[in-house]
């Protein structure tokens, strides 16, 4: 049994802004459940909900602050949560990068440097907790700073620093590595410095022991300059100790055999009742109900990096096929207010819900036949899996987890049984508009068609292979 400490600036149900919490929140109970002894740390922002009342364990006083330790659970497990309570940097409403005003919090920096210096404090079992870890595995730039420090302790745990999207790389101008009393000794090209600028994200890259990120394709696509954001080099020199695993998805909560927000429940063997919630959703959305049209699902954050660009380049002729199109998400205010022009215009034929809903997430999921994801990029996407496990084909570009999640649907795929989805390969109107004409003659087809739905909702996407594997590189350390 390895003793291991998960470090996160997001948990979900705690706190969410992204797949990150989804991590969090669901990785560390998939190892307590292969009898791993994972304890959680976390910022205990004014935001954080859905836990019990936490409990006083100890102060500490590191970089001349007070700080608290408060200790709870992860909802419905018996999984330890230490929050680091810093009233002056983390007691205020916003999330934990962005205040109410949506604008990044001044002392960011601070922020997560105190945050950092507490978990060394735990990992090296200076905070009166009487535990210390074999292994400390952080997320992101966020926890950038603790494989630095962990670096100058005498006999440290080891090290595990995962990248979810190398795309955030906290970076800060010299002044700021000055003003946070950092050790100096950090302070070089080999260092935390890049471009003579603080990089939180190089620290976790270049001290830790091993490296993972969240899909087999992304680890290769992050040593290129396309997707390395001028760390590849440094990438391909540790690529021995580099590693993709998979994210894994909640299985109680995504399950259409007994999700709470259909109309209508259905499995692999009640594949019919799908229609039901096609029904429901055209009807909850103002479109025409016919059985016959597909009806195409997106929910997406409306940047570029999702490809929401190609979906503008391609609407007018999207629109002009035989098809609906249900639209969930917020992001780019440009980009909002051109979806709901063309669904002005095209009432009958595309419906948009700017924001974010949980339920109606649940509802096109299920009610929709196909789902697009033109990713230009995607470390490993969440809701390509959620598709398939709702037999809801997906159209994605083949890249990161998406290129390890979707088997093409090509005739010898389709005849061996194992295609599950639509990829194309160049981030291209073109090449996006190629892909959706190629799935709407399959989906013409109602016995390929239903072989691709039933490949789909085989396919495996549990948290437990996941936390085996990352298990298997905790033992090798």
């Amino acid at each position: 049994m390895k003793k291991i400490l998960f470090a996160s600036s997001e948990i979900h149900p705690l706190i969410k802004t992204g797949g990150l919490a989804d991590v969090a929140g669901s990785l560390p109970k998939a190892l307590a459940d292969i009898g791993q002894d994972i304890r959680l740390i976390i910022p205990n922002y004014q935001s954080i909900k859905d836990i019990d009342q936490p409990r006083y364990v100890c102060t500490l006083r590191v970089d001349n602050r007070d700080v608290n330790i408060l200790e709870t659970r992860l909802p419905g497990t018996e999984v330890i949560i230490w929050l680091v309570d810093y009233r002056p940097f983390f007691d205020f409403p916003g999330n934990p990068y962005v205040d109410e005003q949506g604008n990044p919090w001044f002392n960011i920096a601070e922020r997560f440097t105190l945050y950092c210096r507490i978990v060394i404090e735990v990992a090296m079992n200076r905070a009166y907790l009487d535990w210390q870890p074999d292994i400390v595995h952080g997320n992101d730039w966020q926890c950038g700073l603790i494989p630095a420090l962990l670096s100058l302790e005498t006999a440290p745990p080891a090290s595990i620093f995962t990248i979810h999207n190398m795309a955030y790389q906290g970076t800060f101008p010299h002044s700021t590595f000055v003003q946070l009393n950092l050790p100096g000794q950090l302070w070089n090209p080999e260092g935390l410095e890049f471009h003579n600028m603080l990089s939180f994200l190089k620290g976790g890259l270049t001290f830790s022991d091993r490296i993972t990120t969240v899909s087999p394709t992304y680890a290769q696509e992050i040593q290129t300059p396309e997707f390395g954001y001028g760390l590849e080099g440094l990438l391909s020199y540790k690529s021995d100790v580099l590693s993709g695993i998979l994210n894994g998805m909640d299985l109680q909560q995504w399950n259409p055999n007994d999700d709470d927000h259909l109309v209508q429940n259905y499995s692999i063997s009640t594949l019919k009742n799908k229609l039901a919630n096609k029904t429901a959703l055209q009807e909850a959305m103002g479109l025409p109900v016919n059985e016959s049209l597909p009806v195409f699902g997106l929910i997406s954050r409306l940047v570029d990096q999702k490809g929401i660009d190609l979906v503008l380049a391609c609407l007018p002729q999207i629109l002009d096929m035989p098809l609906q199109l249900v639209l969930l998400g917020s992001g780019d205010k440009g980009i909002e207010q051109k979806l709901q022009n063309f669904a002005l215009h095209y009432p009958e034929k595309l419906a948009v819900t700017i924001g974010y809903n949980e339920a109606l997430a649940h509802q096109i999921e299920a009610g929709s036949d196909i789902f697009l994801m033109p990713s230009r990029f995607e470390p490993c996407g969440l809701n390509q899996m959620y598709s398939q496990r709702y037999g809801t084909i997906p159209i994605v570009r083949k890249t990161g987890g998406l290129a390890d999640t979707i088997e093409d649907a090509l005739p010898h795929t389709i005849a061996e049984g194992i295609a599950t989805g639509i990829c194309f390969d160049e981030a291209t109107p073109s090449a996006f508009l190629e892909a959706i004409k190629r799935t709407l003659v399959l989906f013409e087809s109602k016995t390929h068609w239903r072989k691709i739905q039933q490949a789909a909702m085989k396919k495996d996407f549990s948290w437990e292979n996941s936390a085996h594997q990352y298990l298997a590189i905790y033992n090798a350390l």
